[in-house]
């Protein structure tokens, strides 16, 4: 290998470039954009229709049908799941990873598009969106107001909302919680029915006299004019002066039978904080932006903004993941200083000062080389990447190690500096090239995962792949040179080196030999040890991600099906006052009808219905021991409360899921699915492991039905749809074009019979329909009202009805333990005939992670397999070397039994990082015998040489691996512990097992064919 040799030629080149390297690292590491989490760009897509005063079935039928039809002939699909409640339905349309997002969010558009003339006149709301997990808002801000003044909270948000985007880095800023304000024309019923004058008569005077048609142009001589009609109302009196009809020649105006007020409609949607209405605002931060510097340049507008708020407006910033971002980055940067400390007093133990200064140079040079790339890749610095570099620390020097201890053996043996260093780095060039690009091999696999985990770690492998090519760089470019300039030669060995030598040459080689005499019963303890390590797995237990350690929960709050908006809000403020009383809490926000804006990547606001609340609930700690056990008191307390059903929600790492338990329960038609449905949730009870069991169809929603007698109907001229026109403008309004203000503010005019704000069922009582021949027939003449049952809410899945029974699990419960129990059950059910059940939440979502990892994994072993038969063009050489993994995932199980943690999904992470890891310190043994037996040893003598004179790198290589990874490791975070434990326990018990199995195998299966292509290499 030459590069080293031509880089200690060249060492003005070779410092100039490794300069230039290392300055654009820190540039990039001053500017890359920071977040807490992956920024990911899923191919799914959004689609939400709201036609309010619909009931599930209806929504099903014209909404539901002709929208998952149209969606469904397009390519790609993977799932399509639906959500229908009253007047409202969701869809989340999710295409095949590596699908272009742009180009299925158009296609989906354009499907949307091509049938929306079939879809209800009605529909007040259709938003079609790209579903982006980073599209998170890193500030909330809440506009609040003690007057309920709505109007002026609309323009303050505008006013603020326009200053906001301003700002470079801010992509958008949503506005929630603001009442839709309208024009309501308020009918006076009893002056209606006095003159005779029907609702449908006061409809089309009023919606004639809003219309604004162009109209036109004429000519004057040689000059061209345009033509203003009256056009859109410009005063709320025009409204009020609209001629609706004349009686004995005498105009009746809109103000005879009616007042005209501006005010919010029909509630939907409120929130509130400190006891206040409020508005609330979601900064979204632009992807590549510096989260940082956003926030920083957001919180300079809102202080200039206060000082301009009239009346009793307050401004908060609620919610601030900047702070949250800031803690989680230091404290990884933190793991990896403590981390890159242990690995240098590890190198200065065993090398010495200037060996080790060597070394130790290697870590920050390749960390900032590799940041510099990763920064040209687009990813930013956030949890995963910065993990990335933890897990590379310790293998970054492992180069930097065997290029040192090899050049330090040949100073010792009498070679000057500048020949030991291109002898000893040239030497083992081939070896380090190879161990790097099998632990490279373990980890590229990981960047093909075509799945939701995949794209979430996917900036770990990335991180891990650029440092350890950026270190194998300078493994033979600066360490050779390093090592001629400083004259790293030791006057002697160091304390650690002399009782490591000794330590060869004495007990090991002793157990070596006593090892290499017995073959079968070494091979017998390392098969003994990797069984029991294997009957251990059931113990550990298996999981997905797990809980994110946030000083946050949500509060969610369901009244029976029925409940009115204000009952919703009552019962939301009362648990809000009983929140405020616990010590742990530090802030509440309250949501009535809907969920929070999004505060976190895999939690969206799903439900949108009068009896639902979400409760925003800010803590004081975020540490599990902490919060878990005040999670479980208080859903005792507020479960006790009567009226009310009460989930309180944890977050939770990794992709968005429904939740840990989810069972659907699929059929034609809705008797059976919610038979089906009800056995399911049943089961669910009876397990104690279960809390917050949800069966959306398995509870009553009572409707009433207005049942129209189409014959009277058709005797007296009434058609069905002026019936429906008068009934809907009686209870929630008609709308009828769109009033302007002096302000350019826009209201929705709306002509309604009722003065309340909630539609009143005495409405029915006064309302009367007018026939073609002017007169006045009272509603129930020809129409009955009656009590009917119905369904409140149910899901599609890939069209097909569905119900989805879920569940969340109690603290101290195993999600995977507890969802085969209740797999194991499902398949004793009597289900009804056409019903059939499918396992989804953590349990589909962990099958689908962890069998992109073991494709990952096979890929990669094969991967390393290959470049091994290339190096040693044998395969049995490489089988041999393959015998560590084994005993890695030995004592992977070991650390996880013993250390509590359950084989998660960062765990397999660590186990596949693993496989590329131990391989390299049976490369080294068998390079090096090899390299023994071509200078004429015999095979026992070559092998053992070679495990004596590699048995101090490996050591230590194994150590500031380890070392590396500690911090992080005994951080407690339930994320990366796992990880590093899987792999510090691997590494040990490999490491153990390597020293004295690989020597074994090499001399069961070297045989003479072996010895003469060692002897001969092509």
């Amino acid at each position: 290998m030459k590069l080293p040799v031509l880089a200690i030629d060249n060492h003005q080149m070779s410092y100039l470039l490794v300069s230039i390297l290392v300055l654009l690292g820190i540039v990039s590491y001053m500017t890359m954009p920071r977040a807490e989490d992956p920024q990911l760009d899923f191919p799914s897509v959004s689609i939400i229709v709201v036609n309010p005063g619909t009931n599930p079935k209806d929504m099903e039928s014209l909404v539901v049908d002709p929208i998952e039809s149209a969606v469904n002939e397009l390519e790609d699909i993977k799932v399509i799941k639906t959500n229908i409640e009253d007047g409202l339905a969701r869809f989340e349309v999710e295409f095949l990873y590596g699908s272009d997002p742009d180009e299925k969010y158009d296609d989906v558009l354009t499907a949307v598009n091509n049938i929306r003339a079939q879809l209800p006149s009605g529909i007040v709301k259709l938003d079609i969106k790209k579903i982006s997990p980073s599209e998170v808002g890193i500030l909330q801000i809440a506009l609040s107001s003690s007057e309920h003044d709505f109007i002026t909270l609309r323009r303050m948000s505008d006013e603020l909302e326009n200053k906001l985007e301003r700002i470079s880095g801010v992509k958008r800023i949503d506005v929630e919680a603001l009442p839709d304000m309208e024009v309501q024309i308020l009918l006076k019923p009893a002056k209606l029915h006095a003159l005779g004058i029907s609702l449908q008569t006061v409809y089309q005077a009023v919606n004639s006299a809003s219309l604004n048609i162009p109209g036109g142009h004429v000519h004057a001589g040689g000059r061209r004019f345009s033509v203003l009609t009256s056009g859109d109302f410009k005063q709320l009196s025009e409204i009020e002066n609209t001629v609706i009809t004349a009686i004995d020649d005498q105009p009746i105006y809109l103000r005879n039978i009616a007042s005209v007020v501006i005010r919010e409609g029909l509630p939907s949607y409120r929130g509130f904080y400190h006891g206040k209405a409020s508005v609330f605002l979601s900064v979204i931060q632009r992807g590549g932006s510096n989260i940082f510097n956003v926030s920083e340049k957001v919180k300079n507008v809102l202080n200039d903004y206060k000082q301009s708020l009239a009346g009793d407006v307050q401004l908060h910033i609620i919610n601030d993941q900047s702070i949250s971002v800031e803690k989680r980055v230091n404290g990884f940067f933190a793991s990896l200083l403590q981390g890159l400390l242990l690995v240098a007093i590890a190198c200065v133990l065993v090398l010495g000062r200037g060996p080790s200064f060597v070394v130790v140079m290697a870590i920050p040079v390749s960390i900032f080389i590799a940041i510099g790339w990763l920064d040209l890749t687009g990813f930013a610095l956030q949890q995963m990447s910065i993990v990335g570099l933890v897990i590379a620390l310790g293998l970054l020097v492992d180069n930097a190690i065997v290029v040192v201890e090899n050049v330090m053996r040949l100073q010792r043996e009498g070679q000057s500096p500048e020949q030991a260093a291109k002898r000893g780095s040239s030497q083992v060039a081939l070896a380090i090239i190879s161990g790097t690009l099998t632990t490279v091999l373990s980890f590229v696999p990981m960047l093909l995962m075509q799945n939701g985990s995949g794209m979430f770690i996917r900036s770990m492998p990335v991180t891990v792949v650029l440092t350890l090519l950026a270190s194998l760089l300078v493994a033979l470019i600066l360490t050779p040179l390093l090592s001629t300039r400083l004259r790293c030669k030791q006057t002697g060995p160091t304390k650690m080196q002399t009782r490591l030598d000794t330590l060869s040459a004495g007990h090991y080689a002793q157990a070596l030999d006593w090892a290499l005499n017995r073959p079968k019963k070494i091979i017998s303890i390392a098969l003994a040890v990797f069984i029991l390590a294997l009957a251990l797995f059931p113990f550990i237990g298996v999981s997905l991600f797990p809980k994110a350690e946030k000083p946050m929960i949500l509060v969610n709050l369901e009244l029976p099906e029925g409940a009115s908006f204000s009952q919703t809000q009552a019962q939301a403020k009362s648990i809000e006052s009983i929140l405020l009383t616990k010590e742990l809490v530090q802030d509440v926000v309250v949501n009535v009808g809907r969920g929070n804006p999004r505060i976190y990547y895999n939690v969206s606001p799903n439900r949108q219905t009068p009896n639902f609340a979400q409760l925003f609930v800010r803590l004081e700690a975020s540490d599990l021991a902490i919060v878990e056990p005040f999670v479980e008191s208080l859903r005792l307390e507020l479960g006790a409360l009567s009226g009310v059903r009460v989930f309180i929600k944890e977050f939770n790492q990794g992709p968005p899921a429904e939740a840990p338990i989810s069972i659907r329960v699929l059929g034609d038609d809705w008797p059976s699915i919610k038979q089906g449905a009800n056995l399911v949730e049943a089961l669910f009870n009876e397990h104690a492991g279960t809390v917050n069991i949800e069966n959306p169809i398995g509870k009553h929603k009572v409707d009433i039905k207005l049942d129209i007698n189409r014959d009277k109907a058709a005797m007296l001229g009434l058609s069905v749809n002026t019936i429906d026109q008068t009934i809907r403008a009686a209870l929630v309004g008609l709308p009828m074009g769109i009033y302007k203000d002096d302000l350019g503010d826009e209201f929705t005019i709306m002509l309604k019979s009722s003065d309340s704000l909630e539609p009143q069922i005495n409405a029915f009582d006064s309302l009367q329909l007018q026939t073609p021949s002017g007169d006045m027939v009272p509603l129930k003449q020809v129409a009955s009202i009656e009590l009917a049952s119905s369904i409140p809410r149910f899901q599609h899945h890939n069209t097909q009805r569905m119900a989805r029974v879920t569940s969340d699990v109690r603290s101290g419960y195993n999600v995977a333990d507890v969802t085969g129990d209740i797999t194991t059950q499902l398949d004793q059910l009597a289900l009804p005939k056409g019903v059939s059940l499918s396992i989804g939440g953590e349990q589909e979502n962990r099958q689908e992670s962890f069998g992109g990892m073991a494709k990952a994994l096979i890929v990669a072993m094969l991967g390393i397999f290959a470049v091994l038969v290339m190096q040693f063009k044998s395969f049995k050489q490489p089988l041999i070397i393959f015998s560590a993994i084994p005993f890695a995932a030995t004592g992977a199980f070991f650390a996880l039994f013993i250390s509590g943690y359950t084989f998660s999904f960062t765990a397999f992470v660590g186990l596949t990082s693993l496989v590329g890891i131990v391989v390299n310190n049976a490369i080294i043994i068998v390079d090096y015998a090899n390299q023994k037996l071509r200078e004429g040893s015999a095979v026992l003598d070559a092998i053992a040489d070679s495990a004596k004179v590699r048995m101090t790198p490996i050591l230590l290589t194994t150590v500031t691996t380890i070392a590396g990874l500690l911090p992080l490791t005994l951080s407690g975070s339930s994320m990366w512990s796992p990880m590093g434990w899987a792999i510090i326990g691997g590494l040990l018990v490999s490491t153990l097992l390597s020293l004295f199995v690989v020597p074994v195998l090499y001399v069961l299966f070297t045989a003479k064919t072996d010895v003469d292509m060692a002897l001969n290499p092509v």
